[in-house]
């Protein structure tokens, strides 16, 4: 978010929500200050809201006392830290060295095709955000991928596509 961006929205920060602020209190107790609760906070607001947008990061920065800027910025290192809407089901794509050797270029290059989507995309059903990953730190079953919470691992096209097909399933 740039500064100029953090400027115009500075009055339109939404009030965090009581469970929000909850967890946010709690995980205060665990921390030696505020700015080390920055990215707990972050993913906090992401797990109620599905994403953080502009509006729940300045609420968490007036909350914690912290700069808009220095909070985007840890928002913006972490590539799990949402910060557009992501679709009901986001797959984490490893592209770690052990993943590329496996072949992972075939396989990210397939999720593409079936989902017309490219990395950092949503499919127009919203039903599927497709992200790069550096490691799932499951090397020696490569190439993986996680979807949700679940690890999918020695990845085929053909397995792709029973994984892609499930998950579209859980929705229905």
């Amino acid at each position: 978010m740039s500064t100029q961006v953090i400027a115009s929205t500075k009055n339109r920060a939404r009030q965090l929500t009581e469970e929000e602020i909850a967890e946010i209190e709690h995980e205060k107790t665990l921390y030696p200050d505020n700015q080390a609760v920055g990215l707990e906070a972050l993913k906090i607001v992401q797990k109620y809201q599905g994403w953080v947008s502009d509006e729940s990061l300045l609420a968490i920065a007036d909350y914690l006392d912290l700069s808009a800027a220095d909070l985007e910025g840890v928002a913006t290192f972490f590539n799990l830290v949402y910060r557009q809407p992501v679709g009901k089901n986001v797959i984490l794509f490893c592209n770690s060295v052990s993943c590329w050797i496996c072949r992972c270029d075939d396989i990210k290059d397939h999720i593409s095709k079936k989902l017309d989507i490219d990395f950092g995309q949503t499919t127009e059903d919203d039903e599927f955000t497709f992200i790069p990953v550096p490691c799932l730190g499951d090397c020696d079953n490569a190439p993986v991928m996680m979807v949700g919470d679940d690890l999918h691992r020695n990845l085929t096209p053909e397995k792709v596509d029973e994984i892609i097909t499930q998950y579209r399933n859980k929705s229905a």
